[in-house]
């Protein structure tokens, strides 16, 4: 699918990067550090998979005390699944990282992406990782976003200006995503200061309204992690605005996900109104976005709005009334109120065939609404997966 890049992109002050290649798979970038001047308030959020790799369960416990300095992120490799080793590969990680730097090992946060089930190539991580402080460089957070994909078609980066601060977030994930989180590593850095008691909620209610509403396959990954830096060197921010601001980065980064997944031709946005509550509204949004019947027909150009009423109804909610619902593609409506509407077929099949397409359902109950993304579904996306670890 078609991509523009952000037309400007901001750093935050005193964060450095790094990006490079060590060889645990092939010759394109898959090692990354990025380090922040000063030790750095932080909050995050990890995935609810039961299986979740080893950087998850360290970095659960280093981020516990509200702080980070460093973050070391290899691609190719996700570290999941492999015991004690595992573990041990994580901490041993963090401490080299943290030796090369200056820091407490318990100030670095490590993460990894790629294939379950095969041990990290310490040998090729040490030895990356020896004298990484003359590599580390500032403005260099596009080239991270780059070196943390594994199956991404383009890296994912923006950034916005909250009075003096900035709030800069690189992302990556294409597959094996439905978040609480998904396979989706994002990194938010911001020299804003920001009180340690707001950061988590702040982070939690974005998170909810951005990255745990998308969905490009509805599997939730093992390594799924939202990082929230803030070392301060810009001063103090006002929430209310600092809040806004992360949410604009956090959507963006959301589209931009759900538009790259695997063997993805099209956006789908899913907006659900008129719902009894905030949780019903997510939840039929949900099984519309998720349908793979709806996705193939979204890929199609099929105005089949009966897969929409069939996902809609298999919320088996006796709240719901088919006499109350109404269904649109884009700013047409084909089902109001219980009857089908006459339209135009052709004129249907045309805006299904754009980049973007949106779904409006309303259910015709109370004031609530929520909007998820996601995509269609194709046949890239099974050969992407069918062959992935071959």
């Amino acid at each position: 699918m078609a991509h523009t890049p952000p037309s400007e992109f901001h750093h935050p002050q005193g964060f450095l990067a790094l990006a490079k290649n060590v060889g645990i798979k092939d010759t394109t970038l898959d090692l990354t550090v990025i380090y922040s001047t000063v030790r750095a308030r932080a909050a995050a959020m990890f995935t609810r998979n039961r299986f979740p790799g080893a950087p998850v369960i360290v970095g659960r416990k280093h981020i516990a005390n509200g702080f980070a300095q460093a973050l070391v992120i290899n691609s190719k490799n996700a570290n999941v699944a492999m015991g004690k080793q595992g573990i041990d590969n994580a901490v041993e990680t963090c401490r080299l990282v943290g030796a090369e730097l200056a820091v407490d090992a318990y100030d670095v946060l490590p993460f990894s992406t790629g294939v379950i089930g095969r041990p990290l190539p310490m040998d090729k991580i040490r030895s990356g990782l020896k004298g990484i402080r003359s590599e580390l460089k500032p403005d260099n957070l596009k080239l991270a976003a780059q070196a943390i994909m594994t199956t991404d078609m383009y890296p994912k980066y923006f950034s916005v200006k909250v009075g003096k601060a900035t709030i800069a977030g690189i992302a990556k994930g294409a597959g094996m995503i439905e978040p609480n989180m998904a396979t989706m590593l994002v990194y938010l850095m911001t020299d804003a200061e920001l009180p340690k008691a707001a950061m988590k909620p702040m982070l939690k209610r974005v998170v909810d309204r951005t990255f745990n509403c998308m969905s490009i396959d509805t599997d939730t990954s093992t390594s799924d992690t939202v990082v929230l830096m803030a070392n301060g060197l810009a001063g103090k921010a006002k929430l209310p605005q600092f809040e806004k601001g992360l949410y604009q980065v956090c959507e963006y980064l959301t589209r931009e996900i759900a538009r790259n997944g695997e063997g993805v031709t099209k956006l789908i946005t899913v907006d659900v109104s008129r719902a009894k509550n905030e949780k019903q509204a997510k939840h039929v949004a949900k099984l519309i976005v998720n349908s793979p019947l709806v996705k193939t027909a979204v890929y199609g150009a099929d105005p089949n709005w009966g897969r929409v009423i069939m996902a809609v109804g298999k919320s088996f909610d006796p709240s719901i009334d088919p006499a109350k619902v109404t269904i649109k593609f884009g700013a047409t409506a084909v089902f109001k109120k219980g009857a089908p509407v006459d339209c135009d077929l052709d004129a249907l099949k045309r805006y299904l065939s754009q980049a973007e397409v949106a779904i409006g359902v309303e259910l015709g109950i109370g004031k609530a609404s929520a909007r998820v993304w996601g995509c269609d579904l194709t046949e890239g996306y099974v050969k992407e997966n069918a062959y992935y670890t071959t």
